[in-house]
C-alpha cells in the first residue's frame, strides 16, 4: 500500500516541469523586455540631452513588448 503512495507522490513533481519551465521562460522574456525598453530609453537620453522622456518612452515601450510576448505564450497552452 504504501509503495502506490510513493509512486503517485512522485509523478506530479515530474509532469509539472514544463509548467514550471513556461513560467521561468515567461518571466525572463518580461525581465529582457523590460530591460532593453529601459536601456535603448536611457542611451537615447544621453545621446539627445533630454530628461527622462525617452526613459519613459522605453519603459511603455518594453511594457507593451513583454505584455504581447507573454500572450503569444500563453496563447499554446490554452
Amino acid at each position: 500500500m504504501s509503495k502506490g503512495r510513493e509512486e503517485r507522490t512522485q509523478k506530479p513533481v515530474m509532469s509539472e516541469l514544463p509548467g514550471l519551465a513556461a513560467f521561468a521562460t515567461m518571466g525572463t522574456t518580461i525581465a529582457l523586455c523590460e530591460a532593453v525598453g529601459v536601456l535603448l530609453g536611457l542611451w537615447a537620453d544621453h545621446s539627445f540631452g533630454t530628461g527622462p522622456t525617452f526613459l519613459i518612452i522605453g519603459v511603455v515601450l518594453g511594457t507593451v513588448m513583454a505584455v504581447m510576448s507573454v500572450i503569444k505564450q500563453v496563447r499554446r497552452y490554452l
